[in-house]
């Protein structure tokens, strides 16, 4: 009996550090690696349809994970104790990519990325619920600097705005609900599992999907494809990561970082030149981040000093 106790304990996840900046460095490097996962699909959805670049995003995801996936090999990690969990979390996954690359066929990609950062809104309201975190006026009044910020882009209401917009929010929301899940299992699950079973999920589901919208890609396709799939894949692995270090609400404004490299790369690529609307958005949204960083520093500074001023029981 000693014997698979002791096998079980050392696929335990490691548990929960405290630790908000390190999982902050974490969501900054994780924004290369989606900034280019997401140019490299407004490329290719010139060609093809969004779910079937999705599809394949999602197949290259599985394949990197096979080992994982298989019985008999060292790294096997599909036992699970919150499957539902994990299911839920490839759907949304699944949700947030399909949803955010049909709006990158109707829209400048610096403005869809933009429209995208409005998460965070929904993750402070998820975490909340879901987390029981604490979240203070001041860090409320922020985000919605941030929110305010995509509006500001977007200019709902204007001839500027397209009705495409939906789709990134409804990217975001499902990037929301991915986070919390991520979060709610962090700790108790290990990352190969929650990778591994969201790659089967999207995979499972979209090939009931794509035989309806099929084209024949190129062999560039394909290469591009594989480029979305992996750099995505290396971009989540390092969220799930992240995700072990601090707050839900705390971490996702950095992913706001994302527009600069998508910005850069649709100039480039695209010749996308953000307007002024956008700039100044986009400053609304990155000083929003940063002052929810500093409110968590002077939190966590008000505490350690409580700490050192109360006397032991």
């Amino acid at each position: 009996m000693p014997v698979p106790e002791k096998k079980q304990e050392a696929r335990r996840a490691p548990a929960r550090v405290d630790h908000p900046f390190k999982g902050i460095a974490l969501v900054l490097l994780s924004t290369v690696f989606l900034g280019v996962s997401d140019t490299t699909a407004k490329y290719l959805s010139t060609s093809l349809p969004s779910i079937e670049i999705t599809w394949i995003r999602f197949v290259t995801f599985a394949l990197m994970f096979t080992p994982v996936m298989m019985p008999g090999s060292p790294l096997h990690a599909m036992r699970t104790e919150r499957l539902g969990l994990q299911l839920m979390r490839g759907v949304a996954l699944l949700g947030s990519s399909l949803f955010f690359i049909t709006g990158l066929s109707f829209l400048p990609i610096a403005e869809a990325s933009a429209t995208g950062f409005v998460s965070p809104l929904f993750v402070t309201a998820l975490s909340i619920i879901f987390l029981s975190e604490k979240v203070g006026m001041r860090r409320w009044i922020a985000t919605a600097i941030g929110l305010t910020g995509v509006l500001i882009i977007l200019r709902p209401g204007t001839s500027a705005f397209h009705a495409a917009a939906f789709f990134p929010i409804i990217s975001a929301f499902c990037w929301a609900a991915a986070l919390i899940l991520t979060r709610m299992m962090s700790g108790r699950e290990a990352v190969l599992t929650t990778m591994a079973y969201s790659a089967l999920t999207g995979v499972a589901i979209l090939s009931v999907m794509v035989p309806f919208v099929w084209v024949t890609p190129s062999w560039s396709a394909i290469g591009l494809g594989i480029v979305i799939g992996v750099a995505s894949t290396v971009g989540q692995w390092i969220i799930v990561l992240a995700y072990r270090y601090g707050d839900a609400s705390v971490l996702a404004p950095f992913s706001y970082t994302q527009l600069l490299w998508v910005s850069i790369l649709g100039f480039f690529i695209f010749g996308e030149v953000p307007d002024l609307w956008t700039i100044v958005g986009a400053a609304f949204i990155v000083a929003s981040g940063l002052y929810i960083a500093h409110r968590e520093r002077v939190r966590r500074a008000q505490l350690l000093v409580l700490e050192e001023r109360s006397p032991n029981p």
